[in-house]
C-alpha cells in the first residue's frame, strides 16, 4: 500500500469515528441511558460536562483553560485546581475519579477508530508483506520502528524486566504510544462540532416547549426569515439555530474563544441583520464553556451600534465561574474578574440552565 493510500485510509478511519453521523449515534447512545431520553434544565450543564470535558494530560486536573497556561506555579494552576474541586464535588465523585465520570463521547469515538483501524490493520499488512517480500532478508526496516522512542522506555524500565522483549512486542508497544499520543490531536475535532451536537440535543431534550426546531449547522438562507443567498457567495452557516413560532434564535456555539472568533461574531451578525427579511426580531446568543475573563467581559460587553450584540452570553456553569475565580486571589485580573462576576450576578451572563429556561417561556 503506497503511503498516499496509507493516509486515505487513516482518515477515512478518523472521519468515520469522529465525524457528524458517528457523534449523533454516540450521543443518542448516551442520552438513551436515561428514560425516554429527557434531561431536566438543572442537569443539563452535567451532561455536557460529562460528553465533553476532559482532563488534561500534563496537569491532570479538568481542563478549564489553555493548557500552557496552566501547569505548576502558574496562575492558572490555582484555578484549575478549585475548578477540578468544584466539578468533581458537582459530579459527585473523588478529584482522583473524575476522569472516569467525564470525556465520555471522545473516548467512545476513540474505540470506534481504534476499531476501525485494527480492521484495516489487517487488509494493509497483508498486502505489505507482499510487497516487501522482493527485499526479505536484507534488514529493511520495519514500518513502525523507533529505536529512539524504545530505548527512552528500556532505559526507564529496564532494571525492572525480567527478560528482553522481542522486536514485535517493542514495535506493537511504540504503535500504541503513537496511537494514543495522535487521538489528542482528534480532540479539537470533536470538540469543535462536537459542541454544536451536544448543545442541540441537549435543548432538544431538556426544553419543554411544543412546536420547537433545533438545527445544527443550517445555512442561514436555510432558515426562516432569511434571504437567500446571492449566486457566488459562500454559504453562512448558523452553529445551532432555534426555530419557535414566536421566536428565531441564532447560536453561536464556541466551546473556547480564540481572538479570529471574537471578529467573526461580529461579522456574522451584520450578516445575519442585513439577511433578515421578515421584518422580525431574532436573538443572537453565545454558548461556551470559556473561563477567560476578559474573553468573557468582551462578550458581554461587545456593542452592535448602541446596544448589546448578544442577546444571552451563556455559559456551561456560572457556578464553575464563580468557584474558579473566587476560589483564589485574582491578582493582575482582578477587574475583568470583577466585571465577570459583576455580568452574573446581574444576569447578562447566565448559565445553560436559566438560557433552556428562558426558551420554555418565548
Amino acid at each position: 500500500m503506497t503511503s498516499k493510500e496509507n493516509v486515505e485510509a487513516d482518515t477515512s478511519a478518523v472521519k468515520a469515528a469522529f465525524g457528524a453521523q458517528n457523534r449523533a449515534r454516540l450521543i443518542d447512545a448516551y442520552f438513551g441511558q436515561h428514560p425516554g431520553g429527557t434531561i431536566s434544565a438543572e442537569d443539563a450543564w452535567a451532561h455536557v460536562y460529562r460528553l465533553l470535558l476532559w482532563v488534561d494530560q500534563t496537569t491532570g486536573l479538568g481542563h478549564c483553560y489553555e493548557s500552557d497556561k496552566c501547569q505548576p506555579g502558574k496562575r492558572w494552576y490555582d484555578r484549575s485546581l478549585a475548578f477540578h474541586d468544584w466539578v468533581s464535588s458537582a459530579l459527585g465523585t473523588f478529584p482522583a475519579d473524575l476522569a472516569k465520570h467525564i470525556d465520555w463521547l471522545f473516548l467512545r469515538a476513540a474505540e470506534d477508530l481504534a476499531g476501525e483501524v485494527v480492521r484495516k490493520a489487517a487488509k494493509v499488512a497483508a498486502k505489505a508483506d507482499a510487497q516487501r517480500k522482493p527485499y526479505e532478508g536484507r534488514g529493511f526496516p520495519k514500518p513502525g520502528e523507533d529505536p529512539e522512542l524504545v530505548t527512552i522506555v528500556k532505559g526507564g524500565l529496564g532494571a525492572y524486566l525480567g527478560s528482553e522483549p522481542p522486536a514485535e512486542v517493542w514495535n506493537l508497544i511504540v504503535q500504541r504510544v503513537r496511537q494514543y499520543l495522535s487521538l489528542e490531536n482528534k480532540r479539537k475535532n470533536l470538540v469543535g462540532e462536537g459542541f454544536e451536537d451536544v448543545i442541540a440535543q441537549v435543548l432538544q431534550r431538556a426544553c419543554r416547549r411544543e412546536r420547537m426546531e433545533v438545527f445544527t449547522r443550517r445555512a442561514l438562507h436555510d432558515l426562516p426569515g432569511f434571504n437567500r443567498m446571492r449566486a457566488g457567495d459562500k454559504p453562512n452557516k448558523v452553529d445551532v439555530a432555534v426555530v419557535q413560532p414566536s421566536m428565531r434564535t441564532l447560536v453561536t456555539a464556541k466551546w473556547s474563544v480564540r481572538a479570529d472568533r471574537e471578529k467573526q461574531f461580529i461579522t456574522d451578525f451584520t450578516d445575519y441583520v442585513t439577511a433578515e427579511s421578515d421584518r422580525k426580531p431574532f436573538k443572537y446568543v453565545f454558548v461556551t464553556n470559556e473561563f477567560d475573563p476578559a474573553r468573557l467581559m468582551r462578550a458581554c460587553e461587545q456593542l452592535s451600534g448602541n446596544a448589546l450584540m448578544f442577546t444571552h452570553v451563556v455559559h456551561i456553569s456560572t457556578d464553575a465561574i464563580r468557584a474558579t475565580y473566587q476560589a483564589v486571589e485574582a491578582k493582575d485580573e482582578g477587574a475583568s474578574m470583577g466585571r465577570v462576576l459583576k455580568h452574573i450576578d446581574e444576569g447578562r451572563l447566565i448559565s445553560l440552565r436559566q438560557w433552556i429556561e428562558g426558551l420554555e417561556r418565548d
